[in-house]
């Protein structure tokens, strides 16, 4: 059987799709042949991307939506169907860290801003996806999730916890939709190159510590996410769910 990475046909949406690993996602996906739907709080951000990708000859859509709310993400299904009409895949990939230091020393407004981004974000645009995945006969789903939640890193505790319950979250969801033809699964990533990372690669000190600790030597670039989701999401991985597919430089190793 011929393997094929095509994605022609298919309408895939990405959230936290501003920048970082996200637009590179997108932009992949786009090359890849998806109409893809650009998802964000903000929409100033998304027009660059979307603009970015109609220039190469995709297509693109950017729909401002914050994915802890649940009007907005009943608001966000009914626009991709308008715009589109249909959801083949979709890509969790928003996420949140507003706090690093000691888990002990934590308030409750970063518990629940940490929670309600990298857990109930998720859950609900998975639970309202795959309504629409279902009409269109099946469709792949991956949760960016990260090496932090197989080995937690110190000052990022809350993270941490919530990376792991995503992993946890992708094998319960593998497992019951399945009988649906929806694949869904998870990419941990290692310390990569985005603002999201500026607490640790600010710091030459931390950045150090850590780069010491992965065998490649150096921290990733956010393209080099985007080749792993891209087989995910396609045929080519047409038999893999309820996996988790680690890109760290071999810091897991």
């Amino acid at each position: 059987m011929a393997v094929s990475v095509s994605l022609e046909g298919k309408v895939a949406l990405v959230t936290g799709a501003s920048r970082g690993i996200g637009e590179c996602i997108a932009k992949v996906l786009a090359e890849a042949g998806a109409e893809v739907v650009l998802v964000s709080r903000k929409i100033e951000g998304l027009e660059a991307v979307k603009a970015t990708i109609e220039e190469a000859g995709g297509k693109a859509h950017a729909v401002a939506c914050n994915t802890g709310d649940m009007a907005q993400i009943d608001h966000l299904m009914g626009e991709v169907m308008r715009l589109c009409g249909r959801l083949d895949i979709l890509v969790n990939n928003a996420a949140a860290n507003p706090y690093f230091g000691p888990m002990v020393d934590a308030e409750e407004w970063a518990w629940d801003k940490i929670n309600d981004v990298n857990l109930k974000g998720p859950f609900f645009m998975i639970k309202h996806g795959v309504r629409l995945m279902k009409e269109g006969g099946g469709g792949a789903i991956v949760n960016v999730a990260s090496v932090n939640g197989i080995r937690p890193a110190l000052f990022q505790g809350i993270y941490s916890v919530t990376k792991a319950a995503l992993i946890s979250m992708t094998q319960a969801f593998a497992k019951e939709l399945a009988g649906d033809k929806i694949r869904v699964n998870a990419l941990l990533p290692g310390l990569t190159d985005t603002k999201f990372a500026s607490a640790i690669t600010a710091d030459e000190g931390v950045m150090n510590h850590v780069t010491q600790q992965i065998p490649a030597g150096r921290m990733a670039d956010p393209s080099e996410m985007s080749g792993a989701v891209l087989y995910l999401v396609s045929d080519a991985a047409s038999y893999v769910t309820g996996s988790s597919l680690v890109v760290d430089g071999g810091m897991l190793a």
